[in-house]
């Protein structure tokens, strides 16, 4: 079967949840690499007509949407699997992957991490405290229901890795890179989680490039 191809944003947390996929499923792929402001060139908005990333190719079939494309992934190689079969847990793991998108990246990694690292790191911006100081208490409701739904378990949907781990890891291991990041993690359950899936050679492989990887 053919590779995959992945487009995306070096160092994005939606391109590493799709590369991740990729290395858990150990199945042939390349990244094809957005450059920084590419992403609204005719080329790119071709491939994905909202200027996002990741877009995948997998021979004459293109998709783009992180968490439909880790479903395609799923189903395209289906082992290891990373959905679980049981209707709680994958009510769960739904919960999670929603939870991720609307409120831990957009209102508080595009914000927080953006804020102390990417705009400083790659387009020389100073941080915009306020902005910070005003995405907290959804970092701290974000942390806290997250850990709340871990619980005990071992994953975030139960006891196997699932897609809500792979998309929510490479967040929080951004989110952690940062002193706010790290003063909400420490000494949590999700703390222990995240550093049981560094461990894992999914998250060795797919490394945020060296600029990005601390405040």
């Amino acid at each position: 079967m053919s590779e995959v191809v992945i487009y995306g944003i070096l160092g994005s947390p939606f391109l590493r949840a799709a590369q991740m996929g990729v290395e858990e499923k150990q199945a042939p792929y390349r990244i094809e690499p957005i450059p920084p402001g590419a992403h609204k060139s005719p080329d790119h908005l071709a491939r994905h007509p909202f200027g996002r990333s990741p877009v995948i190719e997998h021979g004459d079939f293109r998709l783009y949407e992180t968490q439909a494309i880790l479903r395609y992934l799923d189903a395209i190689f289906p082992d290891p699997p990373l959905q679980p079969a049981e209707p709680q847990a994958i009510g769960r793991m739904n919960q999670i992957i929603g939870i991720n998108d609307w409120y831990l990246f957009q209102k508080v990694g595009a914000v927080i991490v953006f804020n102390r690292i990417v705009g400083p790191r790659l387009m020389g911006l100073k941080p915009d405290e306020a902005a910070i100081e005003a995405a907290m208490p959804m970092a701290r409701t974000c942390i806290d229901e997250l850990g709340r739904l871990l619980a005990d378990n071992a994953f975030l949907a139960g006891d196997r890795l699932s897609i809500a781990d792979l998309m929510v890891a490479p967040q929080l291991d951004f989110l952690q890179a940062t002193p706010e990041g790290r003063d909400l993690l420490v000494g949590t359950a999700l703390a222990t989680w995240l550093a049981r899936m560094n461990e894992r050679p999914s998250m060795q492989r797919t490394q945020r490039p060296g600029p990005l990887r601390t405040a």
